[in-house]
């Protein structure tokens, strides 16, 4: 599942590729708004930590549905 966060005062966006469920990012993403850190870690392994205070958005994306066979 891709994850976009939006950090206040910087255009660019961070992307990161997760292994997690939407309901572990949204929880994960509650947890930091009360106060301390967002802490993810990506499908490779790396983690990325973000102050709370620094959040402007987080885009939490559709999770993937790994298919299986050959479909047209």
């Amino acid at each position: 599942m891709e994850i976009r966060i939006g950090i206040q005062n910087v255009s660019r966006e961070i992307a990161i590729d997760t292994d997690m469920t939407s309901d572990a990012v949204a929880k994960a993403v509650a947890e930091a708004v009360q106060g301390g850190t967002l802490d993810l870690t990506d499908a490779k392994g790396r983690r990325v930590v973000i102050p709370a205070s620094a959040l402007g958005y987080v885009d939490i994306g559709e999770e993937t549905k790994r298919r299986v066979g050959f479909g047209a």
